[in-house]
């Protein structure tokens, strides 16, 4: 098959010299600097270094010839680029099958990323998320790692997964896009909220109720928008929530732990140096949250502190002086 990887962050660079085995892939992306970078060295210096890219890799410096050969397109881009990069398929006539990679909801308008290729590309075009616990750098090393591949066409989520998989990649099909997305996306809010929990040394047992309640939040929003409820208890759901809120590599984490240190915002994400889907995605899922009734104090909680300027510590006695209830509201 051949793939084309559009934007060579982490994520994709990684998805690209992992498909480069079994099938022919391009890596694209629009700064020339990484372009000229990965020809001459074999190496994303900028965004991925320490991984060699394969031969067989193709690094794409135009958009329009890299999209033009592939059988399937994956996107790669931030949450904040998708819909312009959609755009820019349709400007060259060149919608395809696609998977996105990118976990959040816009800003704005919070959309999930369905929704947004709904609106660009219509509703016809054969897609689906690729999503669940990975870290990109355990993945282009080879480390055993299972996603799963979500698509609202139940055949072309079981094709392509097949396509996909391999023995240290595992990618399991699903039909509930909604579950996959709504559980990649607010798992990103909770891992911020670890983060903080950490950072003010609350130590292990608040760490378990704060990933366990999160988890209810993230169901209860799930199932509203439409997700199946047994999808949150998967890969995309517990899964991708275990990992981001106790894996030393996630972005989110992270940001709330600098935080508890009383970091600035604007700082700590200079200092990291990448994207932190969870910062704007709070915003979105808590004023979502309030627009449809449902009780998301975890996410709130980290919107004040996130957005309006509520200190860490004040926010975390604001949760514990909540009033007790059944454990399953």
């Amino acid at each position: 098959m051949n793939l084309t990887v559009i934007a060579a962050g982490a994520w994709g660079t990684a998805l690209a010299i992992v498909f480069s085995a079994r099938h022919r892939v391009t890596l694209w992306t629009r700064e020339d600097e990484v372009t000229q970078t990965m020809l001459t060295e074999r190496e994303n210096r900028q965004f991925f270094p320490g991984y060699r890219l394969p031969d067989a890799l193709l690094i794409a410096t135009d958009f329009a010839t890299a999209v033009r050969g592939a059988d399937l397109l994956i996107m790669a881009t931030p949450l904040a680029g998708f819909r312009v990069t959609l755009r820019q398929l349709v400007d060259i006539q060149q919608i395809k099958p696609l998977l996105w990679v990118c976990k959040g909801m816009e800003a704005d308008s919070a959309s999930l990323p369905h929704q947004i290729v709904a609106e660009e590309l219509g509703a016809d075009v054969a897609c689906g998320v690729l999503t669940g616990p990975s870290f990109a750098e355990e993945v282009a090393r080879g480390l055993p790692t299972a996603i799963t591949l979500a698509a609202s066409n139940p055949e072309f989520a079981r094709q392509t997964a097949l396509a996909l998989h391999s023995a240290r990649l595992r990618i399991y099909a699903s039909d509930d896009v909604i579950g996959a997305e709504v559980g990649g996306a607010v798992k990103n809010v909770m891992a911020i909220a670890t983060g903080i929990c950490d950072g003010l040394g609350l130590g292990h047992n608040a760490r378990a109720a704060l990933m366990t309640r999160g988890l209810a939040e993230i169901t209860r929003l799930g199932v509203v928008l439409g997700g199946q409820p047994e999808t949150f208890m998967g890969l995309t759901g517990m899964g991708d929530l275990m990992l981001t809120c106790t894996g030393d590599l996630s972005r989110n984490r992270r940001v709330g732990l600098a935080l508890a240190q009383g970091k600035k915002l604007g700082t700590i994400l200079a200092d990291l140096g990448h994207v932190a889907e969870g910062v704007s995605t709070a915003r979105e899922v808590a004023r979502l949250a309030a627009q449809l009734g449902i009780e998301m104090p975890i996410t709130q909680a980290v919107d004040d502190i996130l957005h309006h300027d509520v200190a860490a510590a004040v926010a975390v006695e604001t949760l514990l002086s909540r009033d007790p209830k059944a454990e399953t509201r």
